[in-house]
């Protein structure tokens, strides 16, 4: 690395990461993360100037590319719970009020048993069973490998199947017992 390359670096730590970090508050709405993000894109700088002749770009390139991942992985764990299960459909007697009180308890267990997944099995379950998503296009969504996706949908489905079963037995045990 010749001295313009490190005096290149020099000035994008020194000078240029102010400019950097306005830059990444204006695509993020100003959100905490800015600060990780562009000490990120520095990073990756750093590790790449050798092949870089101008840092400065790929620095404004590489925070741009983190901010946009930031972003789309914030929607998607921000799915809202009560809109994925307003198309949940629970078989129950027509027109009984009894029978829709026991579909809104079931969607409510199933809710909580969503609920009570990690992150990443909540947002891949949701996108394939309320939203119709391939593997493959959640594993794009996510940033992760198709199998990753297909191995925390099986989790998903294990997990909140215990969840469900767990609960049932204890409802049901706790009317029993009355």
């Amino acid at each position: 690395m010749g001295p313009s390359r490190a005096d290149a670096l020099r000035r994008l730590f020194l000078e240029d990461r102010k400019a950097l970090l306005r830059y990444v508050r204006r695509l993020m709405g100003g959100r905490h993360e800015s600060e990780d993000i562009v000490q990120e894109a520095l990073l990756r700088a750093y590790e790449h100037s050798a092949q870089l002749l101008e840092p400065r770009a790929f620095a404004f390139t590489a925070a741009r590319n983190l901010a946009a991942d930031s972003r789309r992985h914030q929607r998607l764990a921000k799915t809202d719970t009560r809109g994925d299960f307003g198309d949940v459909a629970i078989v129950t007697p027509e027109g009984s009020p009894e029978g829709d009180l026991v579909a809104e308890e079931e969607r409510q267990l199933l809710r909580e048993g969503i609920e009570q997944l990690a992150p990443q099995c909540r947002t891949a379950l949701r996108l394939k069973v309320f939203h119709h998503y391939s593997y493959k296009d959640i594993a794009q969504q996510m940033g992760i490998s198709p199998k990753t996706v297909e191995n925390h949908i099986a989790r998903a489905v294990r997990e909140t199947h215990e969840y469900v079963r767990r609960r049932y037995k204890l409802t049901a045990t706790h009317y029993i017992d009355k």
